[in-house]
């Protein structure tokens, strides 16, 4: 039979555990798949962003030996955001495991693993609930406000840059005609206010603009008189029926990358509003950042921040239960909130 003193086995440490859960498979939700955000593995549990303000501006001409302007120098701030601690157990019992029969130690052994790694890593485990926690995190940063799971505020990072938030964008789509071209021109618009708030982040043949969108307004996008004639008739109407990892569908227009983004199946939990769609930045270095601190643990101090880590507390007292946890310590920050657009349906 299984005894709990086998969690008292090298397999079962801090170290092993978390290493374990780095390397097991899951499948990462929508904006973990686009990989827009850059790893920033801290040994603090700050994260330190340089803020560059350089403008470039005109030379005025000047007579051949007299005296040249100066430049201006880039004004730059440094900033610094605290990383939120995650964190989820989920406790098992000495009764769940008792009937395990020990066939040989190894036997014994693999068949707790097993125990152990569903609560870590199954399809509702707590890595997954983890994964789940962090797109909501960065479903947040791409629309510039980071919220907790009760929907506080986290982070704003319009405040965090002192920048005002672009007013919202109506884009009209019940009046839009087959050849009027206004859906069009608002496409334009956005890519246009997209670039100039980039300041050098948009780099030409890599960059581009995607939008997420709720169920409404993806489908008066694509079933409108302009948009649709667009979708059945342009030779990369193929190509654009693709679906992007885990979105319900995607359509390309007026050189946005649109996604009807899924989200959690009770349309709330991680979601985006039916009438809402949210614009930002693909390939725009270092836009989105995703910072993470070490645990909280002396094995981890002062080492490279990981995605997540694991152990198991012991019931030292009765030995009646070990509880499996997960801990996280992440920032998902867009340091280009500028970029952030976002529209209504209209």
């Amino acid at each position: 039979m299984a005894d709990l003193a086998i969690f008292n086995r090298d397999e079962f440490s801090m170290t092993s555990l978390s290493a374990a859960i780095q390397r097991a498979p899951y499948v990462p939700q929508l904006l973990g798949q686009m990989g827009i955000f850059t790893p920033d593995r801290s040994r603090t549990t700050t994260i330190t962003v340089e803020e560059k303000g350089g403008v470039l501006s005109l030379i005025k001409s000047s007579q051949r030996g007299a005296p040249i302007e100066e430049g201006q120098g880039e004004g730059r701030r440094v900033k610094h955001f605290s990383t939120v601690r995650l964190a989820r157990g989920k406790t098992l019992y000495a009764h769940e495991i008792q009937n395990i029969r020990a066939f040989g130690t190894t036997s014994e052994l693999q068949a707790v693993q097993d125990e152990v790694a569903d609560i870590m890593n199954g399809k509702t485990g707590l890595r997954a609930a983890m994964e789940l926690t962090h797109e909501n995190m960065r479903l947040g940063a791409v629309q510039g406000k980071v919220l907790d799971a009760d929907g506080s505020e986290l982070f704003n990072w319009y405040s965090g840059f002192d920048i005002k938030q672009p007013d919202e964008i109506n884009f009209n789509l019940a009046s839009a005609t087959a050849d009027g071209g206004e859906i069009r021109k608002k496409c334009n618009e956005v890519v246009r206010a997209m670039v100039r708030a980039s300041h050098g982040a948009w780099l030409p043949g890599q960059t581009y603009a995607a939008a997420l969108c709720g169920d409404n307004f993806f489908d008066d996008l694509v079933g409108n008189p302009e948009t649709r004639s667009t979708y059945l008739g342009q030779q990369e109407a193929s190509e654009l029926r693709n679906d992007v990892g885990q979105a319900f569908s995607t359509f390309k227009y007026g050189n946005i990358l649109f996604i009807n983004y899924r989200g959690t199946d009770d349309k709330s939990t991680v979601a985006i509003g039916s009438d809402k769609c949210h614009f930002f930045p693909v390939g725009a270095p270092e836009a989105f950042k995703a910072g993470f601190s070490p645990a909280e643990f002396l094995p981890f101090v002062n080492t490279p921040g990981q995605d997540v880590y694991a152990l198991i507390v012991p019931d030292k007292d009765r030995q009646a239960w070990v509880r499996p946890e997960v801990y996280s310590y992440p920032l998902f920050m867009c340091t280009r909130p500028g970029m952030l657009l976002r529209a209504k349906r209209g």
